[in-house]
């Protein structure tokens, strides 16, 4: 039986084509997933001068990756949210809070691993 997106390779580029379109969609409809790139963009070269090791490089850049994945999930919640509903409803409010707090906690992770870094860096 003929699998609807494909098998093998044409798989891979299927999902890959998805993946582009769902960065697209976001980085148009989202500023605040364009502000969290931005900073996470910019945060590379700080973070090949304040990391002591690329084990600290990578720890520094890979917390940025995560705000990015939490920032695309609580964009899709959001976003199916709107396309179920446009009007207030406890639950689709409560979905998109929890959204919203998951983004915060992977922020908090930010700076605390930036302030470890910066810690370690000039005080230690």
């Amino acid at each position: 039986m003929e699998k609807p997106n494909g098998q093998g390779v044409g798989r891979v580029i299927k999902a890959a084509k998805c993946s582009m379109q769902g960065f697209a969609a976001t980085w148009q409809h989202e500023a605040a997933f364009r502000q969290e790139a931005v900073l996470a963009l910019l945060s590379v070269p700080l973070a090949a001068w304040l990391a002591q090791s690329f084990q600290q490089f990578a720890l520094l850049i890979g917390v940025w990756c995560l705000v990015l994945i939490v920032e695309l999930l609580n964009s899709a919640i959001e976003t199916l949210t709107d396309r179920v509903s446009l009007e207030r409803h406890e639950l689709s409010g409560r979905a998109k809070d929890m959204g919203s707090a998951a983004v915060f906690l992977s922020m908090v992770l930010v700076a605390l691993v930036w302030g470890s870094a910066l810690y370690s860096r000039f005080f230690s």
